[in-house]
């Protein structure tokens, strides 16, 4: 059964480009960015690379981690990074996995469970649809998934849009509209009664329906 938003993500062990790590381990305690890749040495994706490493302090600041993974053996990935860093200008600052066998990609549902073979013998088209982001929270569930064509790189700036939302809207009452961005207005959610939002928003907000309430976002 594919993955879902809420449920937990799935544990493992894998070799990574900084050494092996227990996936729950890595992330304990913490938010975490997961992003996968059909093959080393793909444009679109070393030009993805380079840009999360450039954008890793954004990350770091909201205290989340980053992971990658591609299909094919760590040993590629150290060579890659230096192509990375050739067009780019940035070196990759975090771990890559190795999932040369597939197991990551079909635990994950990011390739057909019957899909053989190993790195050296399947081409990037074969693993076409190894390019998602899953964003992860403190308590290992899966809050966020996406998965891009291998055409069209990804907008990480978008994922850190979603990390702001997904954090603010973990603790505050609130939900985040359209096209948001921080330090916008906000929206009460409809499970708080006015009586409540009163104690929760004591500056007031702004009723556009009875079901749509905006109130200046909360620190």
């Amino acid at each position: 059964m594919a993955l879902q938003i809420g449920d937990i993500a799935p544990d493992f062990e894998a070799d990574t480009t900084e050494g092996r790590i227990r996936f729950h381990d890595y992330i304990e305690g913490s938010w975490a960015v997961f992003f996968s890749h059909p093959k080393d040495f793909t444009p679109v994706c070393t030009t993805e690379l380079g840009s999360v490493a450039k954008m890793k302090h954004d990350f770091d600041k909201r205290g989340v981690k980053l992971i990658g993974i591609s299909v094919d053996p760590v040993e590629a990935h150290q060579r890659w990074k230096q192509d990375i860093k050739d067009v780019t200008g940035a070196s990759v600052n975090y771990p890559m996995i190795g999932d040369e066998d597939l197991a990551v990609a079909k635990l994950y549902g990011m390739i057909h469970p019957n899909a053989s073979g190993n790195a050296g013998s399947r081409t990037a088209a074969d693993n076409a649809t190894v390019r998602n982001v899953f964003i992860i929270g403190p308590d290992k569930k899966i809050k966020f998934i996406v998965a891009y064509p291998m055409s069209t790189g990804r907008n990480f700036n978008e994922i850190i849009r979603v990390v702001d939302s997904l954090q603010l809207t973990a603790t505050k009452s609130v939900a985040t509209p359209s096209d948001w961005k921080q330090g916008d207005d906000v929206i009460i959610l409809a499970s708080v009664s006015d009586d409540a939002a009163k104690e929760k928003f004591p500056g007031g907000w702004k009723t556009l329906k009875p079901y749509l309430r905006m109130v200046p976002q909360p620190k």
